[in-house]
């Protein structure tokens, strides 16, 4: 959008509606100007699908939502390592949205897995920050190909759910440079995504809403972002900081609240007109962005047609994680399907994402097409509500004495994982591990189909032949189960995070979600494989797993480019290797290439993920694959000089099917301009990862300073959390008063597990809740006068906090 249009609606503006500008409309609307011709425009939540509200605007009930199309979540969609396939699907949502005159989708969830036990770990794609953010830039590219805009989120470091809204995440430079930011920031240089959305927490003591160096001088000075920073929804802290530093747009309504205090700041002198005029251009430049495809004719979105690609995308998220021989099942065998999730599936996360689909498969029907309906029995032999029947197991039992092979579905229902809280363990229901024990000798002709959005652990991984993840597959994942357990499609897809033999092995487990105040980064960059992969801490599957029906070859690695005598930020390396299908059927192998430092100066992984190409062949193709890795693909972030650094050694290129199964590896010498330093003694316990004696005294070295003490709780402030006033006589009818409003805006379900889930978010939510968000929540019983006389009531002070 040009800057001369720009800077002519910028005269015509008032100062009040400038101001008006900075805040939503309502729940999902920004302000429009009409007199300036500036239409009112609408976002609404994704990821997988569209979720617009039908009605009232402020609930997330599936049954509120207009019909879409619900995909695979964002752990499934990672685990196809295919970025074509993830843009055909940002199309199509694109185009939903345009049906529905919606001009932003809230998504991609691009936040990494830090710890499985993340409740929104679903909604995310990758422990590693190269697949994460591969897969974002190409969801944006595709939903913005349409003339609709995106929203990158929740930046920054948001690895879980527990007090999200006001807990203060302790991470050093290094590693937020390493992990936490460079999906984000590859899919903004990549993509230009039209707006970014800051999470609720704090980022070393700082809200993530006002964070002047997340926001203005790495996003948009380093990073050169074009877009608008909004919050996530509630996330404001300050709304006059939140301008100065970069946030441009706070959502949703806040009435007049902020706007009164965004005018009165400039009226002052605390914001100049110049710092309002930088917030207000960009959100001009979204509406503008955004009339142009309200103002064109309508576009028809193909459901039916969406609901195939659904299918096609849910093929490749499928994930063989064990298999000795009995997939793919010939046809004419007796088939007993096993498990309450076979014929009720569990096909998407619970939460705000949750999408309304208009068609819907399960399991149990599309085995039926696949094996004929007199080859397939099934019963439930578990209830979804965990409540447990031992004649229902007995069923179970006899009906698997009777088959050929046995389907058992097994998976987490929705309380289980959702947004709003994080998961307490890594285990199946013990509904569904009673009855996997009770079948006894029918395991070996068992294969187990996983529901699930993030890694569970399986004490039966030795008694069964066959495991295969199906994540959550979206309205369409069940006719591609189906597929696979027949062999009429090949499985492809590969794990995009570890799956841990115990929850014990995972080394932020200790720190893990912190407390209600503080969350301290501990084990630094040891996240997922780069731990279990240097440590050589046994994982039940490794990142990057994944079987096929076939064989592929690896052969020929060859290094174009030789030594570098020189090597600078200019230069790349290039390599080449051939793979080969040498088994009969057609399938698709993800070739990965990972780098390792032979004898780094400072802490490093043996092998992170730098390139990764998926291929597919047919029975005896060959293709040759080639790499180029840059400078910074060898580099590590130095924070003294605050840039990427390459030291000048030997470094490895692995090129495996898996980061355990590495089928070649080249070795490089790259003389660079960078010397070895000195290796800091007081890292020694992150040069020793697999000791996880990440003590105080390393802690603090590498954060460069002393660890800070946590916020205390008392005395209570806007920031103190409606859980944390619960037990207080003036506090708790507030709770209450929230908790019922909440629970009436999470209806919608039937399902005794999801109702069981929105009531959890509904508690987490509330007792997250700082009370500095009652009046945007609940604007109707609560002002900002009133909070703060509750706060000086509770301090037993007659002055305001």
């Amino acid at each position: 959008m040009s800057d001369t249009k720009i800077n002519q609606l910028l005269a015509e503006l008032t100062l009040e509606e400038k101001a008006m500008l900075c805040t939503g409309k309502d729940f999902w609307t920004l302000h429009g100007i009409e007199r300036l011709s500036l239409p009112s425009i609408m976002v609404t939540d994704g990821p997988h699908g569209l979720r617009k509200q039908a009605g009232e605007g402020d609930h997330v009930g599936l049954n509120a939502a207009v019909k879409a199309t619900c995909f695979p979540t964002a752990s499934g969609l990672a685990a196809s390592w295919n970025t074509k396939l993830v843009e055909e699907m940002g199309v199509a949502l694109g185009k939903e949205c345009r049906a529905e005159d919606v001009s932003v989708l809230l998504g991609p969830g691009t936040n990494i897995k830090r710890n499985p036990l993340g409740g929104r770990n679903f909604e995310y794609f990758s422990e590693d920050p190269l697949l994460a953010g591969d897969m974002s830039a190409a969801w944006i590219k595709g939903v913005q190909s349409q003339g609709v805009g995106t929203s990158l989120k929740h930046y920054a470091v948001n690895n879980h759910e527990h007090c999200r809204m006001t807990v203060d995440a302790v991470v050093d430079q290094r590693t937020l440079r390493e992990i936490y930011l460079p999906a984000f920031e590859k899919a903004v240089k990549k993509t230009q995504p039209w707006t970014v959305m800051c999470s609720y927490n704090k980022v070393n003591g700082t809200y993530a809403a006002e964070h002047k160096q997340l926001l203005d001088d790495i996003l948009v000075k380093e990073w050169g972002f074009e877009g608008i920073i909004v919050t996530d929804w509630g996330a404001n802290n300050d709304r006059v900081e939140g301008v100065k530093n970069g946030q441009h747009l706070e959502m949703p309504s806040s009435g007049d609240m902020n706007t009164k205090k965004i005018i009165a700041a400039v009226e002052n002198g605390q914001l100049t007109m110049a710092e309002l005029d930088k917030s207000v251009a960009r959100v001009l430049a979204l509406i503008l962005k955004s009339q142009a495809s309200l103002e064109s004719d309508k576009v028809e979105a193909d459901l039916n047609a969406h609901h195939e690609l659904a299918a096609r995308i849910a093929e490749e998220t499928c994930v063989l994680l064990k298999n000795d021989g009995l997939l793919p099942v010939a046809p004419g065998k007796k088939v007993a399907v096993i498990g309450a999730l076979a014929n009720s599936t569990r096909y998407q996360g619970a939460g705000s994402s949750k999408i309304n689909p208009f068609k819907l498969e399960q399991p149990l029907d599309e085995i039926k097409k696949q094996f004929g309906d007199d080859n397939v029995s099934y019963t439930a032999g578990y209830h979804l509500n965990d409540k447990e029947d031992s004649a229902e197991i007995a069923k179970a039992i006899e009906l698997a004495k009777q088959a050929d092979v046995v389907f058992l579905f097994a998976g987490l229902t929705p309380k289980y994982e959702s947004e709003g809280f994080d998961r307490q363990h890594l285990n199946l229901p013990q509904v569904q591990l009673d009855l996997i024990a009770a079948l006894g000798e029918q395991l070996n002709k068992t294969v187990v189909v996983l529901q699930n959005g993030a890694p569970v652990v399986l004490p039966f991984v030795e008694k069964v032949p066959a495991i295969l993840e199906a994540y959550l597959g979206g309205q369409a994942g069940a006719s591609a189960v189906a597929k696979v357990l027949s062999g009429e499609v090949n499985p492809s897809g590969k794990l995009a995070e570890t799956f841990p033999a115990n929850l014990d092995d995972v080394p932020s487990q200790p720190y893990f979600p912190g407390t209600t105040k503080q969350v301290q980064y501990r084990e630094a960059i040891w996240v997922g494989y780069r731990y279990f992969d240097t440590t050589k801490t046994k994982a039940l599957f490794p990142f990057g797993h994944g079987l096929s029906y076939t064989n592929f070859t690896y052969y020929h690695l060859t290094l174009l480019s030789g030594d570098k005598a020189s090597f600078n930020e200019n230069d790349s390396i290039k390599l080449q290797i051939t793979i080969t299908n040498t088994g009969n059927k057609a399938g698709a192998e993800v070739v990965q290439c990972y780098v390792g430092q032979k004898s780094s100066s400072q802490p490093r992984p043996a092998k992170e993920l730098k390139a990764f190409e998926k291929v597919f062949l047919e029975p005896g193709e060959s293709k040759e694959i080639e790499f180029e890795l840059d400078y910074r693909a060898f580099a590590y972030w130095d924070e003294a000089q605050s840039s990427w650094v390459a030291e000048s050694d030997e470094y490895q290129i692995h090129i495996g099917s898996s980061v355990e199964d590495i089928r070649d590896t080249a070795t490089v010498f790259l003389n660079t301009t960078v010397a070895k330093k000195q290796p800091n003694a007081a890292l020694k316990a992150y040069f020793e990862p697999e000791k996880r004696d990440f003590n105080d005294a390393a802690f603090t070295a590498l954060l460069g300073y002393d660890i800070p003490a946590p916020t205390p709780i008392t005395p209570y402030t806007v920031n103190s959390t409606l859980g944390e006033i619960a037990n207080e006589p003036l506090g708790k009818p507030l709770y209450e008063g929230m908790l019922s409003v909440f629970t009436q805006m999470m209806g919608g379900d039937q399902n005794d597990s999801a109702a069981e889930a929105d009531r959890l978010m509904a508690e987490s939510m509330v007792a997250d809740m700082p009370l500095r968000n009652l009046p945007v929540f609940n604007s109707q019983q609560y002002s900002e006068d009133q909070i703060l006389q509750l706060i000086a009531s509770l301090n037993n002070k007659e002055t305001r906090i």
